[in-house]
């Protein structure tokens, strides 16, 4: 394992055995694997991941490692894209009125952005599934795509942030523009027209989006989200926020 990690410094060795003295070749890959067997567990306790066949080894990468690596990328992205669109809102805002440090989302609703408004959502992507077991099974030349690292590197890390600085000026930006009146009615449509484009955001990047656990999870954000609302009427403009010039504003940003 040594001597192929060396050999090869980019690519990943995986090392599978079964008995004790197979424990300093698991441990010198990048990726051990334990089968437990008749020799023991010594191999098994020493690995990455252990299993009872060597059958499993197919699952164990195909399926599971597909699951685990696209799962991961988009979980780690969206998280990035999630910081990132509200500090772009702020920096916009702070800009525009002369670098003032005064916050536009305070208190309470700024805890709940990440807290509570889009956590289950978040948690939702790793329960997503892009292509069924019995087809990568099947298939197996569909790891190969995999390989290329495409779900996540450079490009698509940038691609995010990208993404998170268009969507977060505009929301600020338009909302000026259009909707300057007072600092409660800017909170009410800039912090909606996030939580929305988030909530939107996951589900166009979901695959199996039409999913109970997803919908729920979508549900139960936005129904907390109103309940803020309800229950924190002095960051919130309550009056404007049933009128049809505040659903305009919010449907005009997040467009």
């Amino acid at each position: 394992s040594t001597w192929m990690r060396e050999c090869n410094p980019d690519r990943r060795v995986a090392a599978i055995g079964d008995g004790g003295n197979d424990v300093s070749m698991i441990q010198a890959a990048h990726v051990g694997l334990g089968i437990v067997g008749k020799e023991g567990k010594h191999a098994a306790l020493a690995a990455d991941f252990s299993i009872t066949q060597f059958s499993h080894c197919t699952s164990l990468v195909l399926w599971h490692g597909r699951n685990a690596y696209l799962r991961s990328s988009k979980l780690s992205q969206f998280i990035f894209h999630r910081g990132m669109i509200i500090s772009i809102i702020q920096a916009v805002f702070s800009a525009i009125f002369y670098f003032s440090t005064l916050p536009i989302f305070t208190g309470w609703i700024l805890v709940g952005y990440t807290s509570v408004f889009t956590v289950l959502p978040v948690f939702a992507l790793v329960l997503d599934v892009d292509v069924a077991e019995a087809t990568v099974l099947a298939f197996p030349e569909l790891y190969s795509e995999l390989q290329k690292g495409r779900a996540l590197s450079m490009k698509t890390f940038l691609w995010w942030m990208w993404q998170a600085v268009f969507q977060g000026g505009i929301i600020m930006l338009l909302t000026l523009a259009f909707f300057p009146d007072t600092l409660t009615k800017l909170v009410s449509i800039t912090f909606t027209a996030l939580i929305l484009t988030e909530l939107v955001l996951v589900f166009v990047t979901m695959h199996r989006r039409w999913g109970v656990l997803f919908l729920l999870s979508e549900g139960l954000s936005l129904l907390s989200y109103l309940l803020a609302i309800l229950l924190l009427p002095t960051y919130f403009d309550t009056s404007f926020m049933t009128t049809g010039h505040f659903a305009a504003g919010v449907g005009l940003t997040c467009l």
